[in-house]
């Protein structure tokens, strides 16, 4: 199915927060960043990672850039080893971690969904399918029976004996991408299906098989993300620690145990409220995150509340990014506001009962 796309750009502004002015500025700033190869660091001079990267060409194109996203898309296609993975960091043009981070390869499957959704375009589609299933078919090579996807291989070819809960909700999210744009161009993927419902199945009923890293907000709100998650279970675990994590007029902490809030979780933690229908909630906080925008419309990437000082010292092109993203799905803008409430998705999700021990 194609999805509906209007003629003209729309325009994404959210009343309040963020006017129409307010966010072409702060696409302008991610442009301004990206390289002729069409390379998006961090910031300007700044390092570059595969999430990262896409994260900032979704928000140029919510904003309208399509002819900057695609370049970004452009430029993932060409550094894609012949693996199908990506390395960990790149600066200068150069590779500087070679080694293999299994969420940052699989985010590709998401980008180019997104921009299915934003654009209709069958021939970006079928451009990018190649990386999308190498990037996958890759992804599950680190996937244990039990259902995770070990986080990284290293350059020699050692895998992490570690599973991550983030990590792997996101790649569930990209599995389920992948799935979809096989439809669209025409080809079946059960083995992706499989894994995918697997892995749900390790994040709902099996916290025993990932690390524990609970002090990190990520790990509360990421399975929220794409809406696999029943409503009532979803609302109830963004409930269980929301005092722990959100600060009234500052966002949402980073990690439980310092008072530093972050842009890019604030805005991730918004755009997982909105796929379970708190909107008020979700608007409150794009707005309170606000505090990071500087004058030249770039964003700092966190803020240290008792202290009144913005840590680290930098603006990060996909916690510009993100905010665009948590625009457009707050507004309903653009055809690809529906991305993380998982509009037109496969849930990939298990059913029945589980014949192991299960934790709930």
């Amino acid at each position: 199915m194609t999805p509906a796309v209007t003629g003209s750009p729309a325009v994404l502004a959210l009343p309040g927060v963020l006017d129409a002015a307010q966010v072409q500025a702060t696409a302008d700033t991610i442009a301004a960043v990206q390289t002729c190869d069409g390379a998006i660091p961090w910031e300007a001079d700044g390092h570059l990672d595969p999430w990262d990267h896409l994260q900032a060409a979704m928000g140029l194109a919510v904003a309208g850039r399509r002819e900057e996203a695609e370049a970004a898309y452009a430029w993932s296609r060409s550094q894609q080893r012949p693996d199908g993975t990506w390395a960990t960091k790149y600066a200068g043009g150069e590779v500087v971690e070679p080694a293999t981070d299994a969420n940052f390869t699989a985010y590709v499957a998401t980008a180019v969904w997104h921009h299915w959704r934003l654009t209709g375009d069958r021939a970006f589609v079928s451009s990018m399918w190649p990386s999308v299933q190498g990037a996958l078919d890759a992804v599950l090579v680190l996937q244990d029976d039990a259902g995770p996807v070990r986080w990284s291989r290293g350059a020699d070819g050692c895998v992490a004996d570690e599973a991550l809960v983030t990590g792997n909700a996101s790649i569930h999210l990209s599995l389920r991408c992948g799935v979809a744009l096989a439809d669209v161009v025409g080809e079946r993927v059960p083995h992706w299906e499989d894994a995918a419902v697997r892995l749900r199945h390790a994040l709902d009923r099996h916290p025993d098989r990932f690390a524990d890293k609970a002090r990190f907000s990520m790990d509360w709100y990421y399975p929220v993300l794409g809406g696999a998650l029943p409503r009532a279970v979803a609302l109830a675990r963004l409930e269980r620690r929301w005092d722990d994590f959100v600060v009234p007029g500052f966002g949402a902490r980073c990690v439980d145990d310092s008072p530093w809030v972050t842009g890019g979780e604030t805005c991730e933690l918004v755009l997982a409220l909105d796929a379970v229908g708190r909107g008020a909630d979700a608007r409150a906080l794009l707005a309170d995150i606000q505090v990071l925008r500087r004058e030249d419309a770039t964003y700092w990437t966190g803020y240290v509340y008792p202290d009144k000082t913005y840590w680290p010292i930098e603006q990060t092109t996909w916690t510009a990014g993100t905010v665009l993203l948590a625009v457009d799905a707050l507004t309903r803008t653009t055809p690809a506001n529906g991305l993380f409430r998982g509009e037109g998705l496969p849930l990939l999700a298990a059913d029945g009962e589980c014949d192991q021990p299960c934790v709930a």
